[in-house]
């Protein structure tokens, strides 16, 4: 893979508790790492793997190595935010990372 092929700016995020001013746990997202990705969707096999299970709407995200990324956390990309589905260090050599993650549909 080439670098410049690196050419869509995502931003993971995390999921951390902190207290408001009322004294009360909340839940918040927390910027983690804002990174430059590739940026797929899902073909042939992997589609109609997904389509299976009500999962047509994952995308692949490709970006070079960075430790701590979890399933736990979640994608920003063009005002749309992804679940992490699948994390794989590409055969193990620490160079790129492949993850597929579901679009989260808005509410309300």
């Amino acid at each position: 893979m080439r670098t410049e092929e690196l050419k869509h700016k995502i931003t993971f995020q995390k999921l951390t508790t902190t207290t408001n001013e009322n004294g009360f746990e909340v839940e918040v997202w927390e910027d983690y790492s804002t990174v430059w990705a590739v940026v797929s969707n899902l073909i042939g096999r992997e589609y109609f793997a997904a389509a299976a299970v009500q999962a047509e709407k994952t995308v692949k995200f490709t970006i070079r190595y960075l430790q701590g990324i979890t399933d736990d956390m979640r994608i920003l990309f063009e005002d749309k935010q992804y679940n992490i589905t699948f994390i794989d260090n590409i055969k193990y050599k620490n160079k790129y990372i492949e993850i597929k993650a579901l679009e989260v549909e808005n509410s309300g």
